[in-house]
């Protein structure tokens, strides 16, 4: 980035220039550097929230699908519950109530976007533990950790990957919608959300698309290739 995102170092409200290529914001920063730097916290929340749902709705997903009874059912009213409350107010609301900021944000689409994966992995692993390889596994009187973790996580692996692929997607929206509403990162951190935010109004609409359009077509660009990536893996997942 040619200068430091939280600094005023130009006119306010400059246009594109050469020494300002995306021109600078209401209150002098460069919007190219703030752009760039805003990319590390939208990716930053995007790939740390879904490590986060993918670890937790894996380990559900795989103990509900291989136990079944009585955890399987207990397992699935949670996953029921969580899937009951609408999914964006309710991070909306916990953002509010902790505090708005990067890490908040990111735990909260974590620990709250688990589910549809539990689901999933689910599903995989009822038709999984059928096969004869997991029945000799368990005849030859291995563990229920060794089974569900050595021989059929890895087959559940394809599905798990291209869900995680559009999670990101899924979260980077998720906190660029945030971050405009004022609940998400916070200035001076620069994320493509409170770029967003900051030139919300009408005149800076219509006059000085330079602080509007360079985080709305990263954003696009982003959610674009991230499914792109996702829609690659579901087909090479199915054999088309």
């Amino acid at each position: 980035a040619p200068y430091n995102p939280a600094k005023s170092v130009g006119y306010f409200e400059a246009a594109p220039s050469g020494k300002f290529l995306l021109g600078t914001d209401d209150v002098g920063r460069d919007v190219l550097s703030r752009l760039i730097y805003g990319s590390r916290a939208s990716l930053t929340v995007g790939i740390v929230s879904v490590l986060i749902y993918a670890a937790i709705g894996t380990t559900l997903g795989l103990l509900s699908g291989f136990l079944g009874g009585f955890w399987d059912s207990v397992i699935m009213r949670i996953t029921d519950v969580f899937m009951s409350f609408p999914y964006f107010i309710v991070i909306l609301v916990a953002v509010s109530l902790i505090g708005p900021g990067l890490w908040t944000v990111t735990f909260a689409i974590g620990l709250l976007n688990w589910p549809v994966l539990c689901r999933l992995v689910r599903g995989e692993v009822m038709k999984l533990r059928e096969v004869d390889y997991v029945q000799a596994a368990i005849a030859s009187g291995y563990n229920t950790w060794q089974i569900v973790f050595k021989h059929i996580f890895p087959n559940t692996l394809p599905i798990i990957l291209v869900n995680m692929t559009f999670g990101i997607a899924t979260s980077i929206l998720t906190e660029a919608s945030l971050s405009f509403l004022g609940a998400g990162v916070q200035p001076p951190t620069s994320s493509w959300g409170n770029m967003m935010s900051d030139a919300q109004s009408v005149n800076v609409l219509a006059n000085e698309y330079w602080r509007w359009l360079p985080p709305g077509i990263m954003i696009l660009l982003a959610v674009l290739s991230i499914n792109f990536i996702g829609d690659g893996l579901r087909r090479a997942v199915e054999g088309k």
